[in-house]
């Protein structure tokens, strides 16, 4: 039996009943791909149907703000996928008159697809023979053919890629490419898979060759920096605070924070008492400073571990312009500040 043969009839068992394989509508298999970029099927899945209700066509995404989508996408994280997809929304509406590219060639020039999205769009909507390469098929490409070149490598890209490609199946490509990916998330999982119940083991170089926990090969992410952040969180005698955009670029582009003090280190009370004397806000006002956290809450990112305290700044009136504090919930803010508002319970 060929490896394409094997994998879909694993898949015609094992086979999720999920939305968006239930359709070839190139909207809503754009939209579940976005989503499920770094993201798992668990998680993901009451979002993808969050966007679905409310902007059930590409035309009314096109329409809503950007900080509606920014909302809406809060807890998914990288928050750069929700601009992109916004982004491709308004021009897939307006440039496009609503119809997505036809061809990978044609889908990789829209904002936020990338080569996966790509192949998996134009094989599983329009039967193109490109095939998906995600972090499961990378997985049971290594593990199956004990390739150790580093995934995370260009060279290990066009590796598996130029694989991946071979062993497609040509008269099938969108059940091939949901099938290898299924089997990668489910059975040829990261940790432990139960290899003595797998269809490959006897076919697969890492079972034989005992290389499973080895494979696939992944150079190591430089290590992540620490950052030191402190939230004040302005609280008046009328019952407002205060709320900023971030303008600049990064992951947190166009969501909503307290007011920040970034710090070189970790900080305690009397030294950010000190430090306050010159913040251009409290300056001259009366207030009370309370620190909501005494240890330090470590929000983990990719790339930087925020090492963060949320102070409560008592005061009667604010230096600037506020919002009502209990309209904290209508505005898209990064998931550290989303949990503190649900710990502080306004």
């Amino acid at each position: 039996m060929t490896i394409t043969k094997t994998l879909t009839s694993w898949y015609s068992i094992h086979k999720r009943d999920l939305p968006w394989r239930n359709t070839t509508n190139p909207y809503y298999i754009w939209l579940s791909e976005i989503i499920l970029q770094q993201t798992q099927i668990k998680q993901g899945l009451p979002y993808y149907e969050a966007f679905i209700n409310k902007y059930p066509t590409v035309f009314q995404l096109a329409k809503a703000k950007e900080s509606q989508v920014l909302k809406l996408w809060q807890g998914l994280g990288y928050y750069s996928r929700a601009r992109n997809l916004h982004a491709t929304a308004k021009y897939v509406a307006y440039e496009l008159h609503g119809e997505f590219p036809k061809n990978y060639k044609g889908l990789l020039k829209l904002k936020g697809v990338g080569d996966y999205t790509a192949s998996a769009i134009a094989s599983i909507c329009f039967n193109e023979n490109t095939a998906v390469l995600d972090g499961n098929v990378y997985r049971f490409l290594s593990r199956y053919f004990g390739i150790n070149t580093p995934i995370n490598t260009t060279n290990g890209f066009k590796t598996f890629k130029a694989l991946a490609q071979e062993i497609l199946d040509k008269n099938n490509p969108a059940e091939h490419n949901q099938a290898i990916m299924d089997f990668g998330s489910r059975q040829c999982m990261p940790t432990n898979p139960d290899c003595t119940v797998c269809p490959f083991k006897e076919s697969c170089v890492a079972y034989n060759k005992s290389l499973v926990a080895a494979l696939p090969v992944k150079l190591k992410a430089k290590k992540p920096v620490k950052k030191y952040f402190n939230f004040l969180v302005f609280i008046s005698s009328s019952g407002q605070t205060i709320l900023e955009k971030r303008e600049e670029k990064g992951i947190w582009k166009n969501l909503y924070q307290f007011p920040l003090i970034e710090t070189e280190k970790a900080t305690h009370l009397n030294d950010f008492k000190s430090k306050l004397k010159t913040y251009p806000l409290l300056n001259g006002e009366n207030y009370e400073l309370i620190l909501f956290n005494d240890s330090d809450i470590v929000h983990k990112l990719s790339h930087q571990h925020l090492h963060t305290k949320f102070w409560i700044v008592n005061l009667n009136k604010l230096p600037t312009s506020g919002i009502p504090i209990k309209n904290l919930r209508d505005y898209a803010v990064p998931v550290l500040i989303d949990k503190f508002i649900d710990d502080f319970n306004f």
